[in-house]
């Protein structure tokens, strides 16, 4: 087994995780890892913006109530102060290192409105490719840092731990199929959600929960699993992926209507069409199944022809490309699997209760989203814990690990009769019928039961990317049902349709 050192190990490319990087560069060198390329992960898909209390009128206070109330009265407050009042230099900061947020007629940033938001503080780019280049700025900034190395197409099959410690990462190089461990003095976990374990997502197919279950097998505790975000707006055609419609085309006025062309949302919810987003799904999920299935639709007709394809350029041509003309016809949309409020464990810098290794971003559970995330509040978490993250590592005094058991990470063979992608395609639609919008003790624990018996054989991982991935999802599909399971009544994005009563 080969073993290799850095100072530091980032595993993940997103905006929380090439953050990180950037502060610990300046201290030694780090090592950004991959199992795509660079910027194949959820952060090129953000299409919303990055929530941020900078506009004349709005206040952190503002941004902080804005996200108290939408994330169900679960939030921790402390990580809502944090993100609130950090996220303005934050974003000034990518703002020196040259992004190009859009402006207004004058020549100033263009702050939009999105559900749940009472203020405009949302900062968009490229129309609605914000999140493209947000990490188009944050990987040429590590680009120019000479200790900062990028490993692309590395799969991390777990975490190296001994004696109660992280002490690195067990990976494998998919280009030569060579496994290896990497040893660091801090380990940051940024490896994103687990929207790919549904059915239906808007998530990329990177988004298998390997963060989660690394986390999980090394003995560090997750916690608010149930807590999945659904987005209440993703393109729905048949034959065609879920394609997020950004909830920045409600925020410019764009109109939801069901089959009949009723404004559905007026009456459910005192901001319409703007409530926050697992309202809106959960009214969107009603719908549909008083219409055997078929989608709601959304309607932005009334906003000019001008407007759409300047103002939504990437959902425009998306649209175009499947016969869809959003300037003359409403979108067909329904709900997706889209963000995970829960997650490893952490203190508000990132620190785990294992040693040695810190999580942020969607992997991360500082409780800043509590039961569901207000809208393009996910950017700016990145930025500021994967800072505050690198912040706490480089105060630490932590010398090289030095590892006993090396040979105990020789990875098996893989079984070669067991259908991998067959059982991650059965796992999909048993977390969408059972574990998704609605949710019931019955369904829980006979998805739980069914995801069991797809359960792999293995105490380790072969040096297999598709082995591990199927390996993780399963686990993590496990550990969502056993935690929706244990909350008996909705809250946020939870929803159990046989609650009787909400509990905290």
């Amino acid at each position: 087994m080969e073993i290799s050192f850095t100072d530091f190990v980032v595993v993940g490319g997103g905006v929380a995780g090439l953050r990180a990087a950037i502060e610990l560069a300046d201290a030694g060198q780090v090592t950004v890892l991959t199992k795509d390329a660079l910027r194949d992960g959820a952060t090129e898909y953000a299409q919303g913006g990055v929530a941020v209390a900078l506009a004349d009128g709005d206040t952190p206070a503002a941004h902080r109530d804005d996200t108290l109330e939408a994330g169900a009265g679960c939030c921790n407050a402390g990580a809502v102060d944090v993100l609130v009042n950090e996220g303005p230099e934050r974003v000034r900061e990518l703002i020196d290192w040259g992004i190009h947020f859009d402006l207004d007629l004058g020549g100033n940033l263009d702050f939009t409105r999105e559900g749940a938001h009472h203020h405009n503080r949302v900062l968009h780019a490229c129309g609605d490719a914000t999140g493209r280049e947000v990490e188009r700025t944050l990987v040429a900034k590590v680009r120019t840092l000479e200790r900062a190395r990028r490993l692309p197409h590395h799969y991390s099959l777990g975490l190296v731990v001994e004696e109660g410690r992280c002490l690195g990462v067990w990976l494998v190089d998919q280009t030569n199929g060579r496994e290896r461990l990497l040893l660091a003095r801090a380990v940051v976990l940024a490896t994103g959600g687990v929207g790919w374990l549904y059915r239906h997502t808007s998530n990329p197919a990177v988004a298998t929960g390997d963060g989660l279950a690394m986390a999980h097998r090394a003995g560090a505790t997750l916690r608010d699993l149930e807590f999945v975000q659904f987005h209440p707006t993703a393109l729905h055609l048949d034959g065609v992926p879920a394609f997020l419609i950004s909830e920045a085309v409600r925020g410019e006025g764009a109109r939801l209507l069901n089959q009949e062309g009723e404004r559905f949302m007026v009456g459910r919810h005192p901001d319409g069409d703007l409530a926050p987003r697992d309202v809106v799904a959960r009214a969107i999920y009603d719908e549909m199944a008083r219409h055997d299935g078929r989608p709601v639709f959304l309607d932005c007709r009334h906003l000019g022809a001008e407007l759409l394809p300047k103002r939504f350029p990437t959902i425009f041509e998306a649209c175009r490309s499947y016969g869809i003309d959003m300037r003359t016809q409403p979108i067909p949309v329904a709900p997706a699997a889209h963000f995970m409020m829960g997650g490893v464990v952490t203190d508000l810098d990132g620190a785990t209760d294992l040693p040695g290794l810190y999580a942020c971003g969607e992997v991360a559970c500082t409780g800043v989203h509590g039961a569901n995330r207000l809208a393009s509040n996910s950017l700016l978490e990145g930025l500021v814990f994967g800072q505050r993250a690198a912040r706490a590592i480089l105060a630490t005094e932590v010398t090289f690990p030095t590892l006993r058991h090396a040979g105990f990470y020789e990875p098996p063979a893989p079984i070669l009769e067991i259908d991998y992608v067959a059982r991650q395609e059965q796992a999909r639609e048993i977390m969408w019928e059972y574990a998704g919008i609605h949710r019931t003790a019955e369904g829980l624990t006979a998805a739980d039961a069914a995801l069991r018996a797809l359960e792999l054989p293995y105490q380790r991982y072969p040096a297999d990317r598709l082995v591990a991935e199927t390996g993780n999802a399963i686990m993590v599909s496990r550990l969502i049902c056993q935690a929706a399971l244990a909350r008996t009544a909705s809250l946020g994005s939870h929803y159990r349709a046989d609650a009787v009563a909400d509990q905290s």
